[in-house]
């Protein structure tokens, strides 16, 4: 065994054994309560929420969704090892509607569909500060940090990215905001707020200082929401797709989730809603048809 940095000399012999592969690894069921909003015999809507982590990694091998799902005894497609069904992706600590494939052709289909931007995603999103204008186009190449693999950021040569922004509220020390994807990079609407100033309220990654950021009288709303929002106040609320198989058209909707519930109610502050209804009904969300 030798550092890394070792430089060897000029026709040294160096010898290298490679361990033997590792078998791989099974996919332990793990009965973890699921709320599927659409199943047919070719794919599965469920909404997803917060503190799940979507497919088996380093950490979580047995306490993902697709153990879930395992467990419950949906079919999936192949995918990537590992991965089976997933077609996309949240993050753990973002909430929200998913699609999974159950046989192969959808999954194929799906994952063409996702590639050409066939099928809509949008994101209900608190930011810190406010924008000038809507919509903002965020368009922003990204790729890993250099330093942290774990993060994503900025950069001139990574894979291109864009995030449309649309301000629904403008409360006091933050915004509203429905946010649509035109493409699925890691942490992409995330990285994307944070690079324009306005990070996602409750983001431990990505916020820069959160509730520090705010100066002046907004100090004491900006602390108090920032102590209501107990995650990224992130939320896959709208996915409109076709059918795989069939062709038809689906749409689904997921209201603002009740963990951030709280959080919503401390940035629209003493403000009176004048009639009952759920959040994002409330202020406008569904009413975006982008795609058409």
């Amino acid at each position: 065994m030798v550092r890394a940095s070792r430089i060897p000399e000029y026709r040294e012999l160096v010898e290298i054994a490679f361990p033997e592969a590792e078998p791989p690894r099974t996919l332990v069921p793990n009965p973890l309560a699921l709320e599927i909003v659409y199943e047919d015999d070719d794919l599965a809507v469920l909404d997803k929420p917060a503190g799940l982590v979507v497919h088996p990694a380093p950490g979580h091998w047995d306490d993902t969704l697709v153990n879930a799902l395992v467990a419950r005894g949906t079919t999936l497609s192949g995918g990537a090892a590992g991965r089976p069904g997933i077609v996309h992706r949240l993050d753990r600590d973002t909430s929200g509607l998913m699609v999974v494939a159950k046989t192969d052709a959808a999954h194929r289909k799906l994952g063409a569909a996702l590639a050409a931007r066939q099928i809509k995603r949008a994101y209900a999103a608190l930011s810190w500060g406010h924008f000038d204008e809507s919509p903002v186009v965020i368009e922003a190449a990204m790729a890993r940090s250099p330093t942290d693999r774990k993060r994503m950021m900025v950069r001139p040569d990574g894979r291109a990215a864009r995030t449309d922004v649309f301000v629904l509220a403008r409360f006091e020390v933050c915004d509203l905001l429905r946010v649509e994807l035109h493409s699925g990079r890691t942490h992409q609407i995330r990285v994307h707020l944070a690079h324009v100033g306005h990070p996602v309220v409750g983001d431990p990654v990505y916020s820069g200082g959160g509730a520090r950021r705010m100066t002046g009288p907004g100090r004491l709303e900006a602390d108090r929401l920032a102590r209501a929002t107990p995650r990224q106040a992130l939320h896959a609320a709208e996915l409109l797709f076709k059918h795989p198989i069939s062709g038809k058209r689906l749409a689904f909707r997921s209201e603002w989730p009740p963990d951030l519930a709280a959080a919503l109610e401390a940035a629209r502050g003493p403000q009176v809603q004048v009639a009952p209804a759920p959040g994002l009904t409330y202020f406008g969300f569904f009413k975006y048809r982008s795609d058409e």
